[in-house]
């Protein structure tokens, strides 16, 4: 058309012509300043498992004072994204995707790219920012049987504790048998009925359990340490854990940071 322009020197197609670039011009710097002055940001979840479905969380914050953004696509490498219809000034947005990373040890989301067709979808521009975001991927959970060096007979993991105790919670009320403390009875709903009933309690000095690495049963080390993990999990939050591989032997502790410790020992283990 600017050829047409040129050669005929008609008057209304320069117009047209003009016209056209002066939109394609302010469309073009709208669409810039869009997707400037926004910072993303990849936040991990807590614990992410191999080959599991792992859910993130993508923030970005629009630190323009006068300027809102549309229609902005945030996108982590292997085309997992989210858009954001809308962005306010000064304001913040976030939303979940789901990742799924095929192996144990660190992992790292490098780069995180940024993306809008505002205002007329004509072209979508983008913006490229370099993430620092590494995080220790833990090893694949296979369930096995519970398996310790402490003496106790192997059992499934999903089976119940039959044991009873005075120090842990309170499990049901059943009849008095003569042989229960006078304490352990339950007199407001004895006094209901012509029994006795008794509470009783679960057993809270539960014996430790050990994972020996070594003496798991598997094909292969990933397997045995798939199997140690999934131990590892079930077990932590219930009784104290401990973990052997190789050298390296770890005192028995209970609770989540303990158990994110061994996880993470699993995950590196073999990888240096």
């Amino acid at each position: 058309m600017g050829f047409s322009a040129v050669n005929t020197g008609n008057n209304l197609l320069f117009l047209v012509v003009s016209g056209l670039l002066a939109f394609m011009s302010v469309t073009g710097y709208a669409g810039m300043r869009n997707i400037k002055g926004l910072t993303p940001e990849v936040i991990p979840p807590a614990e992410i498992f191999a080959e599991s479905a792992a859910s993130f969380r993508l923030h970005i914050h629009n630190s323009k004072r006068h300027v809102t953004s549309f229609l902005v696509r945030l996108e982590c490498p292997g085309g997992q994204g989210i858009t954001f219809p809308l962005i306010g000034c000064m304001a913040s947005a976030e939303g979940a995707i789901t990742l799924t990373f095929p192996d144990r040890g660190y992992a790292a989301i490098d780069r995180i790219t940024i993306s809008s067709p505002f205002p007329v979808n004509f072209f979508t521009r983008y913006w490229t920012y370099a993430s620092d975001s590494r995080f220790v991927v833990f090893p694949r959970l296979f369930a096995g049987m519970t398996a310790g060096d402490n003496g106790e007979t192997e059992r499934q993991g999903k089976s119940i504790r039959q044991d009873r105790g005075l120090d842990g919670e309170l499990e049901r009320i059943a009849a008095y048998s003569g042989s229960e403390p006078l304490r352990m009875i339950h007199w407001k709903l004895s006094a209901r009925g012509e029994d006795l009933l008794v509470k009783e309690f679960g057993r809270q000095a539960t014996p430790p359990l050990v994972i020996d690495l070594d003496s798991l049963p598997g094909q292969g080390l990933e397997q045995r340490i798939s199997r140690a993990a999934w131990l590892v999990r079930r077990w932590v939050s219930q009784r104290p854990v401990g973990l052997r591989c190789g050298k390296m032997d770890i005192a028995p502790e209970t609770g989540r940071r303990h158990g994110v410790k061994l996880l993470t020992e699993l995950a590196l283990y073999g990888r240096d």
